[in-house]
């Protein structure tokens, strides 16, 4: 279903001030010093496959690559080298609300957003009440989305792009958006989703949801793969793996 082969993913830091006449006269007395380039890889040989209807877990510090990678795997970034295969229609759910007009209301923005997916009009138009009624937001959908706090607008994007039931849902820490209430709909919603057979890519770090949900977890850290194994054998390492690091901080 999803297979990445040697996948590295480069950026190029260019620590670079903007011109100003200021800055010129400084540079002029002081004697400008060459531009610094710095490159960072995000992702370095990153190799695993996934089968279908499989639940894999990506746990890792922040800034490990996480999110980078879901980024490429989504297709939303190609990677400096390697490659990466993927059967089957995306859902990602990365940065929720990011296709959303601010100034558009909630009843505008679903139209919008729906068509971003893929939907067709007649499509929102069928499952319109269904997206209203799980994102609780009826109160509210001739409202600017602009004056939506950031709970509001993942409610909104979530209850759209989990409309349909996608061949291969692309997740990021989505399950900790809204109030409790709505969090636990989301996850009842994912395990529906998992449960008809949808392959997943999760990112959380939330160890107990991984292991809830996965099949098997991928660590990463500095942008490589530390291991790749079962899930609650993967987790309980991890996690003293970092409260040993949490504790040599602390002396």
């Amino acid at each position: 279903m999803i297979r990445l082969e040697n996948v590295s993913m480069k950026f190029n830091l260019g620590i670079e001030r903007n011109f100003s006449f200021k800055q010129a006269f400084i540079d002029f007395f002081a004697g400008k010093k060459k531009k610094k380039k710095e490159e960072f890889w995000a992702l370095k040989d990153i190799s695993f496959s996934v089968k279908k209807g499989e639940v894999i877990g990506l746990i890792g510090s922040n800034g490990a690559g996480k999110s980078t990678l879901l980024k490429v795997v989504s297709g939303v970034m190609k990677p400096t080298k390697g490659t990466v295969s993927v059967h089957g229609a995306i859902s990602p759910m990365i940065e929720l609300g990011a296709g959303f007009d601010s100034e558009l209301t909630a009843r505008e923005n679903i139209y919008l957003n729906g068509s971003i997916l893929g939907y067709s009009k007649e499509f929102i138009d069928e499952k319109f009440d269904d997206i209203v009624e799980f994102s609780e937001l009826k109160d509210f959908l001739d409202a600017p989305v602009r004056n939506f706090s950031s709970g509001m607008v993942a409610k909104l994007a979530f209850s759209i792009a989990t409309i349909v039931n996608p061949e291969i849902l692309i997740v990021d820490e989505i399950l900790s958006v809204g109030d409790i209430k709505f969090q636990e709909k989301s996850k009842n919603k994912m395990l529906e989703m998992i449960k008809g057979g949808t392959t997943v890519l999760y990112v959380s770090h939330s160890l107990e949801s991984i292991q809830e949900l996965c099949d098997r977890v991928v660590w990463i850290e500095h942008g490589q793969i530390v291991k790749i194994g079962e899930t609650k054998e993967l987790c309980q390492e991890y996690y003293k793996k970092q409260m040993g690091r949490e504790l040599k901080s602390k002396k």
